[in-house]
């Protein structure tokens, strides 16, 4: 059996941010066993499973990945919808916009330490949809 549900996120600053618990309200009751698929429908953002409980993790993601793709390069062209956009384009591409978990007796068989994050990039505040296919 196969359900999809679009999830909504509110809008979140840019940086790395823990929506492990946003994700699992909105799709309970999980099935007793299964694959949970996750597929972020935006170009500048992405999702990524990692760390969960010391928030400089996050942080530390963030400036990397600042300074790995840098704002106002001055090579890039795509640059009509600000500094920040074609860098969250190349960052979303880096990381991905989907993720599978295993889901084993009705929860995320998620590791001890293991949350998932979205990856905002832009500056600007935007409410992302996630597409979340279960199948069990």
């Amino acid at each position: 059996m196969v359900l999809q549900k679009q999830i909504v996120l509110k809008p979140y600053p840019l940086g790395f941010h823990l929506i492990t618990e946003e994700i699992v309200r909105a799709l309970q009751p999980l099935p007793n066993n299964g694959i949970l698929h996750l597929f972020l429908q935006h170009t500048s953002a992405a999702l990524t499973i990692n760390e969960n409980a010391d928030y400089t993790v996050r942080k530390d993601f963030e400036t990397f990945f600042s300074q790995l793709v840098p704002e106002n390069f001055k090579h890039f062209v795509h640059t009509l919808e600000g500094s920040d956009d074609m860098p969250a384009h190349i960052k979303s591409s880096i990381i991905g916009q989907s993720i599978s978990i295993p889901i084993v007796n009705n929860k995320l068989a998620l590791g001890t330490w293991q949350g998932i994050y979205l990856c905002e990039f832009r500056r600007h505040s935007y409410s992302r949809k996630i597409l979340a296919s279960i199948i069990s």
